[in-house]
């Protein structure tokens, strides 16, 4: 099996790299004892790290598990011959990446196995473990370029400046929150670093060996610390760990919850500010006078009905409730929301990047990805597969023929056509059951108005757009877990060249299908309800008879928002926590089931396994992938339509400070742990969450100008307006229809439901009254306000884009003192091999020193290797 040079197999305290095989037995063919872990007290001391082997010297590096065939009567030998081959390819790939004797037992490992009682594996597993030669850790170090600790040891520069000064006596302040994590080496010291070199040991911190290459994280150690300062709920408030994460889990896994805890720590501000606008709205409602025209009863204003035949003349003080409560949302904080959370996600990008930058110097990643670029050939076994397929058959068809072999995109054009038909379709699928929602509210609303119960009749449109909203809720959550699986099954099909190439092509696909399916009922909510309705007498019908829905006369924001806070909260609640929590609870019970054992009998059988064997009953890693794309829509859901919703920033940050705990719990005891990836950052969804914040603006741009009241108060307020205020707003806002002019078929089947004959009823638009020269045609009112809405979109596009640039441009990528001390790092690297060198020559006999005048080779390309391997070899530690 082909592993990524980027995976680390267990992350070191430092840096480690292991990844070697030994079988079950001693050299003289008696089996070795069954060992247990062992664990310390604390991180210091002298005891021995377990596990080891049984003679207490050699430690066990890794465990390998892979299945075999059950023992039957006909199939033993085939299944021994395929184990073999595989234990063979893992020894021929180790040998060849070593120059020393091959790395293979006295006998064969695979049948040593097989004559120890296995009584207490699976019924189709196998476990190894694992010891690396030390030889063979050097080799992988230098090949990798790891930057491993020097015996040169600095001062880091705490600064002088303001900015340093503000941010120290912020972490004083802030001392209760941090976790009780020991530290390793004191904060204003740090180990000068460099690419690992075989002949440049000397220059190395190698006094430890195995604390230099070793699985020195002891970790049943830290995983104790993991869960008291991290896993557990009782220290929510606190800051996360995260250098004790990579150390455990690797950078990758690192990088991930340590901008999850930024990402969470930037929505306090967000949070706080969404409060004080709802708040605002609050605490104005009742002196918003349009809301107040609407709720007084002597306006006497008679609506048009809702609905055909079933629906009947209605009083607009009625509405009452919808109205107050509308304010609430969409009041003129909401556009300072809008733009103060413009400005806040790129806030939230810069600190990122600098937050990011500041944990590659101190984890020494800094230079990662030039060092990466020799490692870029190692291709996924599927991809490699296709390709000896296609050798094959070339060979058959022209043996004479000698090219090198790869798939292209002709090869590839049946896997893109099926991946963009099935994609058209997925997003159909979804468009078609956002529109069977909307024949749902028409239909249920005609239904509620003829039913004879009074209570239903008059919570009419509260049933109507919560149950709507939930049915968008479980249609949304049933197709996100089968977009998931259909996206990973498109992704397989294009056979992708390497693992990253497959990570991305994987996350833009799932992204793609679980955007749309996220925001397509809240899109439609926001631009398209009530637009696309047509007057009273020329409505717009669907499907035959189903008349297209309007929006309350306050407008369809309170909708987006109860679709919006439904669809949240609903997806954090039942996505994100409960299935978390529930489906490996269910699996467990599965696999108990499975196992026909009783509590008992599994208690008993739990006593007898080994750590290894524990761990491997734990729930399998399935990647970082879902959990950054469950953040990813949230992050959209408080961006993008946040004018709408301004409590979505709260209902984020709660949902995240539970979201770090169970995760972090998920991580430590359910999962069995990941293999290390370095990483230098979080890759392709960085620029996902970019483009998020960028298209957020132009949306709340649009949610303020067409789906909110906003625009048209202005207009109203400082064009037709007689004093200046908002008296009369709501009368203006109404056009008349004759109730004679009703299509036929149309006319409400009870017209004196009110009392009394309504020869004319109103309606919200802005048209000429009937009896003038063009009825019904739209008012140069509806051009005005129609021209400043999209004058205001494009002046807040623009206003908002160009502070978001300028703030972008305000602050550096790079932390100042960790520019300086990078700097500072190469001169004083460049000094240590200058020492070097004159020390050469001092050694050699030869009184002069070197001419400065021009570099020494070393200097022009220190430590670089002079091997170089098969990119096709396969690599040791990921067997």
């Amino acid at each position: 099996m082909r592993r990524n040079d980027d995976y680390l197999p267990v992350p070191g305290e430092e840096k480690s790299t292991e990844g070697t095989q030994i079988d079950f037995r001693t050299p003289t063919g008696e089996p070795r004892k069954q060992y247990e872990s062992i664990r310390l007290n604390s991180l210091g001391g002298g005891e021995q790290i377990g596990p080891y082997f049984a003679d207490g010297q050699r430690r066990v590096d890794y465990v390998l598990t892979y299945p075999i065939k059950k023992p039957e009567a006909g199939h033993r030998k085939p299944s021994r011959f395929v184990e073999n081959g595989i234990m063979r390819r893992l020894r021929r790939s180790m040998s060849m990446r070593s120059s020393r004797a091959p790395l293979q037992p006295p006998e064969d490992p695979e049948v040593a196995a097989q004559e120890q009682p296995s009584s207490y594996h699976d019924d189709d597993k196998r476990f190894r473990r694992a010891e690396f030669e030390e030889k063979l850790l050097e080799m992988e170090a230098e090949f990798l370029k790891l930057k491993m600790p020097t015996k040169e040891v600095y001062e880091v520069n705490q600064g002088n400046n303001i900015v340093e000064n503000i941010r120290l006596l912020i972490r004083k302040v802030t001392a209760p929150l941090h976790p009780n994590v020991e530290a390793g080496r004191s904060q204003n010291k740090k180990p000068l670093s460099h690419p690992f070199n075989r002949e440049k040991q000397h220059l190395f911190d190698l006094s430890d060996r195995d604390s230099f290459f070793g699985s020195t994280t002891r970790s049943f150690i830290v995983n104790e610390l993991l869960y008291e300062e991290w896993a557990s709920y009782s220290v929510f408030y606190k800051y996360q760990p995260i250098s004790l994460i990579r150390k455990y889990f690797g950078e990758k896994v690192g990088l991930y919850f340590a901008w999850l805890g930024v990402y969470t720590q930037m929505l306090i501000p967000a949070a706080i500010v969404g409060v004080i606008v709802f708040l605002y709205g609050c605490a104005t409602m009742d002196d918003d006078i349009p809301s107040m025209e609407i709720c007084d009863p002597r306006n006497n204003i008679t609506m048009c009905p809702l609905c055909d035949r079933a629906c009947s003349y209605w009083k607009l003080s009625t509405a009452c409730g919808t109205a107050r409560a509308s304010h609430l949302f969409d009041n003129p904080a909401t556009v300072f929301f809008s733009i103060f959370m413009a400005l806040w996600a790129v806030l939230f990008m810069e600190h990122w990047k600098r937050r990011q930058m500041r944990l590659n110097y101190i984890w020494d990643m800094t230079g990662f990805e030039e060092e990466e670029e020799d490692h870029q050939d190692h291709y996924t076994a599927d991809y490699e597969l296709r390709v000896n397929e296609k050798s094959l058959k070339q060979e058959h068809s022209n043996p004479t023929k000698k090219e090198k072999v790869k798939l292209t995109c002709t090869d590839r054009m049946p896997a893109y056509l099926t991946t963009f038909v099935t994609m058209a379709f997925m997003i159909t699928v979804t468009f078609a059951i956002v529109f069977g929602v909307i024949l749902y509210r028409i239909t249920i609303k005609t239904m509620l108005h003829v039913s004879s119960y009074s209570a239903a009749r008059s919570n009419i449109r509260a049933t109507v757009k919560t149950t709507a909203a939930i049915i968008n809720l479980i249609a949304i959550i049933i197709l996100d877990e089968i977009y998931g699986v259909i996206a990973r099954w498109l992704t397989k099909l294009e056979v992708p060249k390497t693992e990253k190439s497959f990570e991305e092509r994987l996350i833009f696909k799932t992204f793609v299908l679980k955007f749309v399916n996220a925001f397509t009922p809240i899109v439609y909510l926001a631009f398209f309800r009530g637009r696309l309705v047509g007057r009273p007498g020329s409505y717009l019908y669907v499907v035959g008879s189903y008349r297209m829905e309007e929006c309350a006369h306050a407008g369809c924001l309170m909708e987006l928002c109860i679709q919006l806070c439904i669809t949240m909260l609903g997806k954090q609640l039942i996505q994100n926590n409960l299935f978390e929590i529930g489906i490996p609870k269910l699996k467990k019970l599965w696999r108990r089931r499975k196992s026909e054992m009783d509590s008992e009998q599994e208690a008993e059988r739990n006593k007898t396994l080994q750590r290894y064997e524990k761990d491997h009953l734990m729930g399998t890693f399935a990647g970082l992938s879902p959990e950054y794309m469950e953040m990813i829509i949230q992050f959209g859901m408080v961006t993008l339509f946040v004018a709408s919703f301004p409590l979505a920033p709260l209902f984020a940050l709660l949902n995240n400070i539970i979201e770090i705990r169970l995760d972090a719990k998920k991580f430590v005891m359910e999962l069995r742990r990941p293999v290390a990836v370095r990483a230098k950052d979080i890759g392709i969804w960085y620029n996902l969450l970019r483009g998020l914040s960028k298209v957020a603006v132009i949306v709340n741009a649009f949610v303020i100008s067409f789906t909110s009241d906003f625009i048209p108060r202005l207009v109203y307020q400082y064009m037709y307006s007689v004093d200046g205020s908002m008296h009369g707003f709501v009368n203006h806002t109404l056009s008349y229809f004759n109730t004679s002019d009703f299509q036929a078929g149309t006319a409400p089947a009870q017209p004196m439901n009110l009392g009394y004959k309504v020869n004319l009823c109103r309606y919200k638009d802005y048209r000429e009254p009937p009896g003038t020269a063009t009825p019904y045609e739209f008012t140069k009112e509806f051009w005005a306000i129609l021209a400043a809405r999209l004058v205001f979109v494009i002046v807040f596009q623009n206003v908002v884009m160009l502070m978001s640039d300028i703030m972008d441009w305000l602050i550096p990528d790079i932390p100042k003192d960790i520019s300086l001390q990078i700097h500072k790092e190469k001169i004083l690297m460049v000094e240590l091999f200058m020492k070097e060198e004159q020390g050469k020559w001092y050694a050699a006999g030869d009184p002069h020193e070197p001419d400065k005048g021009g570099p020494s080779p070393s200097l022009n390309s220190p430590l670089q290797p002079r091997w170089r391997r098969d990119p096709h070899a396969t690599p040791a530690a990921n067997c």
